[in-house]
């Protein structure tokens, strides 16, 4: 059997591996086979096959393949629900007290309390929501 051949299917091989793990490792092996395969084709010795396999597998694993993972990789969403709402700022709508408030968050009114109990805020003034507690907003004075 030609060694063209014998790369070709350690090509293949490896192609169908990745086709298994995903981890796209395999399949820039089977690209440096490939390419091996290709050396063997225009009659490089079967050392510089070897040669060819190893440079070729390395440039594409260093080069290629973390562009392939970031392009593949699924992309960090941005936060939703309430995870969304805290770090916005709010409108103080009613006096925000230890036990009462109201403030407007994403033009919607919400009920809220202040991070610190001591703290009190009087309508208009400016607040960040910290955490969404239930169905109340924790919110702590602008800067």
């Amino acid at each position: 059997m030609p060694v063209a051949v014998i790369w070709l299917i350690f090509a293949l091989v490896l192609a169908g591996a990745e086709a298994l793990t995903g981890d796209m490792s395999l399949l820039m092996l089977s690209g440096g086979a490939l390419a091996a395969a290709g050396g063997s084709f225009v009659g490089l010795p079967l050392w510089a096959d070897a040669s060819v396999f190893l440079v070729v597998s390395v440039l594409l694993l260093v080069l290629v393949r973390p562009a392939l993972r970031r392009r593949f990789s699924p992309a960090k969403g941005l936060p939703i629900g309430i995870k969304a709402l805290e770090g916005k700022t709010a409108l103080v709508l009613d006096r925000v007290g230890r036990d009462e408030g109201q403030v407007k968050l994403d033009g919607q009114v919400w009920t809220a309390r202040p991070l610190n109990d001591n703290d009190v805020y009087e309508p208009g003034e400016r607040v960040t929501v910290m955490q969404i507690s239930g169905a109340t907003a924790v919110v702590f004075k602008n800067l």
